[in-house]
């Protein structure tokens, strides 16, 4: 149940923090967790902040989320997610 509902939690965050409809998916929102190495039996107090790249986010998906994704999508991770994140963490500096 934590994994579902850590999940909408971060879409909302995502939302809450301007970042475009199309990077409020789950996709993003795992990225999310997995840059604040947020595992499904952790709260939001518990967040992290270590450096992950964009394997290690794939990994933490299937990991702990049970989301596979296909190597072959890293870069779809990296242009429609991370990018944007550093984007909307540039415009906010």
């Amino acid at each position: 149940m934590g994994r579902i509902r850590n999940i909408k939690s971060a879409i909302q965050v995502l939302a809450a923090l301007g970042l475009p409809r199309t990077q409020q998916n789950e996709r993003s929102a795992l990225c999310l967790l997995a840059l604040l190495n947020l595992t499904p039996d952790k709260t939001w107090a518990q967040a992290e902040s270590p450096l992950v790249g964009i394997t290690p986010m794939m990994d933490f998906a299937r990991e702990h989320y049970r989301k596979e994704y296909a190597s072959n999508t890293r870069e779809t991770f990296r242009r429609q997610t991370v990018h944007q994140f550093v984007q909307a963490g540039s415009s906010n500096l």
